[in-house]
């Protein structure tokens, strides 16, 4: 099961650790980063154990075949420079001139070059047979001669070579991390760009750090989000001139339409020319909401009032039922445009109910801070792959509503644009049967 982006930026305020450790593990596997990083670490870690194996083979080898008898020799001609019976004086001058300890035992000689050293590792050299075979020389005249080193803990301290190999190449892991996220932050720019892109700040830039294939990419999506920004400023500019044009002549089409006799075909006249002074109307309304010109008037209102108002004025005579949820905080709303979201969202759920048994139903509720005005119809529904695109300019689902009980696509872009204007959310949904909008509407600050 995937997981979106989004949810795997932070986690929750208030989570378990369980919950945390598998968002963490989810947001690993997310990022590229993190694999790269982990890839590097198993590779560090299998070079470290092949490098020690081997290194290990290689040192038996070398030692059984070449250290072990070079050794045996030399401590042979060590034993017989000291004589037998030992002369202290040849092994004092030993230990002065080589890095080794000389402990003498017997029936004549008991003498010992560094006794604190021979006291620790002694002990050792009688329980282990090998070293006893190579450092131990047994005299015909009974005396015992052990050789050491005259430091021997320098030399357990390579046994921590392998230790310091690994560190240093975890060392080099994090310097790859580090060097990969400075490789891979262009990807994290674009996707912030991305995302802002989405919600149509085609002002942004995503900033251009590097002059590679990932600089490249960024200039490409920079270029291509410029496009699209002059191709939606194309169309706005369009749509609005058509509309200011359209104005004119239409106020004087139901001027002239006004003179006509009484009768059907004038009724139907009227009811045209109405139709599309409203989509006009809607037109320039939505030009202003998403160019970020309208400014909102905004004043204490009851969003229960705003409803029953709405539905006596514009629906008196339509069967709409409600559930108002009681004591609402008044919020600062525009009364104006509040009024043309419900009216659009209560008409499209007149629309597409005709022939179902339930009416339409508009609700209220309050979700922590958050009021809810929620639209629900009871007709056919949307196809599920049609709910992310509607609240679009001028989309509608063909598949399920036809031309001729729906409009050309612009109520529920309004409402969006509305909603947003006001810092909420629009949420389309099928409530089976028949669709539910949900508006979110934020506490006041």
């Amino acid at each position: 099961m995937s997981v979106p982006a989004d949810t795997l930026d932070a986690p929750p305020a208030r989570v378990s650790w369980r919950e945390r450790c598998r968002i963490a593990r989810q947001r690993m596997r997310h990022s590229l980063k993190w694999r790269l990083v982990s890839l590097f670490l198993l590779l560090a870690l299998m070079t470290t154990v092949v490098f020690i194996a081997g290194v290990r083979e290689i040192v038996a080898f070398a030692w059984q075949g070449y250290g072990r008898p070079l050794a045996t020799h030399y401590l042979d001609l060590l034993t017989a420079d000291i004589g037998s019976p030992p002369d202290i004086a040849r092994a004092q001058a030993l230990t002065q001139r080589l890095p080794i300890s000389i402990h003498i035992d017997g029936p004549v000689v008991h003498w010992d070059s560094h006794p604190e050293l021979t006291r620790r590792w002694l002990p050792m050299q009688w329980t282990n047979a090998e070293h006893q075979s190579l450092h131990v020389r047994d005299l015909p005249d009974g005396h015992r001669i052990v050789f050491g080193l005259a430091d021997p803990v320098a030399v357990m301290g390579t046994h921590y070579l392998g230790w310091g190999t690994l560190a240093a190449l975890l060392l080099l892991t994090l310097l790859a991390f580090a060097f990969v996220r400075r490789l891979l932050q262009p990807l994290d720019d674009i996707r912030e760009g991305a995302v802002r892109f989405g919600r149509g700040e085609f002002g942004h830039r995503i900033p251009l750090r590097r002059n590679d294939e990932l600089g490249d990419l960024a200039r490409q999506v920079n270029t291509m989000a410029g496009e699209i920004h002059d191709m939606l400023d194309a169309k706005r500019a369009l749509l609005l001139a058509i509309s200011h044009e359209l104005r004119s002549p239409l106020t004087r089409a139901r001027l002239n339409a006004e003179l006509v006799d009484e009768g059907e075909a004038r009724d139907a006249l009227l009811h045209d020319l109405a139709e599309m002074r409203d989509l006009i109307i809607d037109l320039l309304e939505s030009e202003r909401l998403a160019s970020g010109h309208a400014t909102l008037q905004r004043e204490p209102a009851e969003l229960n009032a705003l409803v029953a108002d709405t539905l006596a004025t514009h629906f008196a005579t339509q069967p709409v039922t409600t559930a108002l949820a009681p004591d609402l905080p008044p919020l600062p709303l525009d009364r104006m445009r509040l009024r043309l979201l419900l009216r659009n969202l209560v008409d499209n759920a007149l629309r597409h109910s005709a022939g179902a048994a339930t009416p339409p139903a508009v609700r209220t509720a309050r979700e922590g801070d958050t009021l809810l005005l929620s639209v629900r119809d009871h007709g056919p529904g949307v196809p599920p792959e049609h709910l992310a695109q509607l609240g679009q300019a001028f989309y509608r689902p063909d598949a399920a509503r036809q031309r001729s009980t729906g409009g050309v696509g612009l109520g529920l872009y309004l409402c969006r644009l509305v909603t947003e204007a006001h810092g909420g959310t629009l949420q389309v949904r099928n409530a089976q049967p028949g669709l539910q909008v949900d508006v979110r509407l934020p506490p006041p600050h």
